[in-house]
């Protein structure tokens, strides 16, 4: 599908709400580039000398050492928030962001910002069916990486995570509609505002 207009597109909200497949119908619709924040980060650790092969690396030991380490060290997060910002800006792609909603606005080209908003109870739900893990142990594993990430992006940028949704231009509800429903309504806003007919 050929746009009328260069664009990027970013969908941010808490862990496990299903950012990941609404970007990756957005990127098959459109014919653009995914990327995800976490995947840059895990390039970072590997530079560092982490062994990141695995799928579910960041539920391993290595990994919260490395989030450990994340934490002394803010570098981290800024270099990868330098490099998605750097994409987003060339346009034709969909980035998965914690944090890119506020630090880019829109330039030369349109930049459509997603909230995905969902409960801790479905995002655990959720949790639990991709990894294979408990709905207890999800329902853990959520809240702690809800409370790391608004300190660790308050600490960083002074925003308000999950707070402060100003900056988006849609909000979206995992809890009331099914994510194959939100992915056809995000493909037709996407649609809307690059000028192509749905």
């Amino acid at each position: 599908m050929v746009a009328n207009k260069l664009f990027s597109i970013i969908v941010s909200g808490w862990p496990a709400v299903g950012k990941t497949t609404i970007a990756c119908k957005l990127a098959e619709e459109f014919d653009i580039t995914m990327y995800n924040g976490g995947d840059i980060l895990k390039m970072l650790a590997e530079d560092k000398g982490y062994s990141v092969k695995r799928d579910d690396w960041w539920d391993t030991t290595e990994a919260k050492k490395f989030m450990e380490e994340r934490k002394s060290d803010s570098s981290f997060d800024k270099k990868v928030d330098e490099k998605l910002i750097e994409i987003v800006k060339k346009g034709r792609a969909v980035i998965t962001s914690y944090t890119l909603p506020w630090l880019v606005s829109e330039e030369s080209i349109i930049i459509i910002k997603f909230w995905l908003r969902g409960s801790s109870e479905n995002r655990s739900k959720r949790m639990a069916n991709r990894d294979g893990i408990s709905f207890e142990e999800a329902k853990k594993i959520t809240k702690l990486r809800d409370e790391e990430n608004k300190k660790i992006y308050h600490r960083l940028y002074g925003f308000s995570f999950g707070e402060d949704l100003t900056v988006f231009d849609y909000v979206l509800n995992t809890d009331w509609l099914s994510l194959d429903s939100l992915g056809e309504i995000s493909k037709l806003i996407v649609k809307r505002h690059i000028g192509v007919s749905p």
